[in-house]
């Protein structure tokens, strides 16, 4: 018999599912997310692409290049981890291996979330650089990198802190309380 899953929160039900079958939820949900996240780096890559070969190019100072090239590079490696969950199952398909599948390509896409955040703060203080100057670049790059890994990185940490010490709101209701 298979070995059913009974790891569950005192609020939440037990799901009764196999191993491998929360294994298989667990990379559906994973390639949902993956979805959200490789079509930002596709466009942020589409776009540094097209900026080589605009007439400001040849413009660019040195740091300005040298910003273009990191954050070009920045969004391959984004693009690459986003995509070798792909590539991992496809090598593993029908080995019986799904869990593993799930804990390599949920590391890959947490790696991934942490180069995209330098990706696209560094596109940002390209972007701003050429538009408005170096410093204004500078702190916008800098803002967007605070931003992006207080959203990414910091608010996951406390919304688990919460659920960890009860105090998260355990109602499936997503919509906002009324006044009271």
């Amino acid at each position: 018999m298979a070995e059913n899953n009974s790891s569950h929160t005192s609020d939440d039900p037990p799901r009764n599912e196999t191993r491998f079958e929360r294994a298989d939820r667990n990379f559906a949900e994973l390639l949902q997310e993956l979805r959200v996240t490789q079509a930002g780096v596709q466009i942020l890559f589409a776009f540094l692409l097209t900026l080589a070969f605009t007439e400001r190019f040849p413009s660019l100072d040195t740091m300005q290049r040298t910003t273009y090239v990191t954050t070009l590079l920045l969004a391959v490696l984004a693009a690459a981890l986003f995509t070798a969950p792909a590539a991992v199952h496809r090598s593993l398909f029908q080995q019986h291996a799904k869990p593993l599948i799930v804990r390599v390509s949920s590391r890959l896409a947490g790696i991934g979330l942490t180069v995209l955040v330098f990706a696209v703060s560094s596109a940002v203080l390209l972007v701003v650089d050429v538009a408005v100057g170096r410093t204004g670049g500078i702190i916008a790059g800098a803002g967007t990198l605070v931003v992006c890994a207080g959203l990414w990185g910091l608010l996951p940490l406390l919304v688990r802190r919460a659920r960890d010490e009860g105090d998260a709101d355990t109602s499936d209701d997503v919509r906002p309380s009324a006044p009271r």
